[in-house]
């Protein structure tokens, strides 16, 4: 019995599909079940209106194809059978096996009936699979011979290839329906996808690029705002400086939180922008060859570094390249300041095309508590660094060595 529930399912109502729809129309959505557009209800008017023309058409020439006249009590029943079928099209799009099956059996002894039984078929191959249709389709054909029968056509079987001809068409036209709803379906639902993938594509790059400008922010400002404490510190301590250098001391400070506001201004005019109206960035990026005079600023601040540079073409090397070299010697630069001070800092910088660039910034460890406390870090920057030199493709090691001292070591393709 379980083919028989498996077809008596078939029977249940079916969601009203539009080719806007993105479900299958061959499955049973009793509860999503659209209600029917004012599009909807003038195709329904029209289809009972068509049927029921029709209908009465071949009704009334049914006598003169057959030769044999119809009783009142036939006509009186094929006109009402009819009428039936024409009514219960109203509900082929949520019973369309159902009202399809009923269209077959009334119309075994209606030709009025005739047309809608079609319209019923050609409804039930669009929001049905084409097995349900078939399987109806094939019953129009003895449903056609019962008729004639009934009629009392001396030809009965003669009615067999027409039948089945307009059934088969039906069928194909509802197939045909179908097919281009689910192409439709299937188009717009790519194009949907479509924009939100473009969507999230966008936010991502954004995400990407914010979080790139943060990084750089960090690199940056942390660097200036280092060098505007370390400056600050000498002049708390060294009261009795002599009045040019706390002059050239206070120029330092004023130069260095003058940069630190550009640099700011620049990355938060980049954070403000709309997408698709971006400006480019109007302070210089650094270079392989700026990384001298960030040594020398450093070492105005206080700090002890001994400098060695030997690169062979520092000047021609890539954009990309002498921004990582320079942000990591900047970075280590700022952490000895943070947390080694007054320590003495190595930096050796090295390299040549097709030999690649190595960057090495050595210092020991401080040696018990300083009288102020340290700088605040947000603990992320060895991170910045190690992310920005696995995408340059480089390898970077940082860490105490055997000897005690904190080593940062990179290198990076060139």
């Amino acid at each position: 019995m379980a083919w028989l529930r498996r077809w008596w399912s078939l029977t249940g109502p079916t969601a009203l599909l539009t080719p806007s729809d993105s479900a299958d129309p061959g499955t049973p959505h009793p509860d999503t079940a659209a209600p029917r557009t004012a599009r909807d209800w003038s195709f329904d008017a029209g289809a009972f209106v068509i049927a029921a023309a029709l209908g009465g058409v071949t009704l009334s020439v049914t006598g003169d194809f057959t030769g044999s006249r119809m009783t009142s009590g036939q006509v009186a029943t094929d006109a009402a059978l009819g009428v039936l079928c024409c009514v219960s099209l109203w509900w082929r799009r949520r019973w369309p096996f159902g009202v399809a099956l009923v269209c077959v059996l009334l119309g075994a002894f209606s030709n009025f009936g005739s047309v809608a039984g079609l319209f019923a078929l050609s409804s039930l191959a669009v929001h049905r699979h084409v097995r349900p249709a078939l399987v109806v389709a094939a019953l129009f054909v003895p449903s056609a011979v019962v008729c004639s029968i009934w009629l009392g056509r001396t030809n009965s079987w003669s009615v067999m290839l027409p039948a089945l001809a307009t059934a088969a068409a039906a069928t194909a036209w509802g197939m045909f329906v179908r097919a281009r709803r689910q192409l439709l379906s299937t188009l717009l639902e790519r194009a949907r996808r479509a924009e939100a993938d473009q969507l999230v594509r966008a936010e991502r790059a954004r995400l990407a690029e914010r979080t790139h400008i943060a990084r750089e922010m960090h690199d940056v400002l942390g660097h200036r705002i280092s060098l505007v404490a370390l400056h600050a510190g000498a002049l708390e301590v060294a009261l009795d400086l002599p009045g040019a250098q706390v002059r050239e001391s206070a120029a330092l400070l004023r130069l260095t939180a003058h940069q630190a506001l550009e640099e700011l201004r620049d990355v938060i005019g980049v954070l403000r922008e709309e997408p698709g109206q971006e400006q480019p960035s109007t302070v210089p990026q650094p270079t392989l060859a700026d990384i001298p005079r960030l040594v020398e600023e450093t070492r105005r601040s206080g700090a002890r570094i001994d400098f060695e540079m030997q690169v062979d073409g520092a000047a021609a090397a890539p954009g990309p390249l002498g921004r990582d070299a320079y942000r990591i010697v900047q970075e280590a630069l700022t952490n000895i300041s943070k947390h080694a001070r007054g320590t003495l800092a190595q930096v050796r910088v090295e390299g040549a095309p097709n030999r690649g660039l190595h960057v090495s910034v050595r210092n020991p460890q401080a040696v018990g508590a300083h009288d102020r406390p340290g700088l605040p870090g947000s603990g992320t920057g060895l991170l910045g660094l190690q992310e920005r030199v696995t995408l340059a493709n480089g390898v970077l090691v940082h860490g105490p060595d055997a000897a005690g001292d904190f080593v940062v070591e990179a290198d990076l393709p060139w």
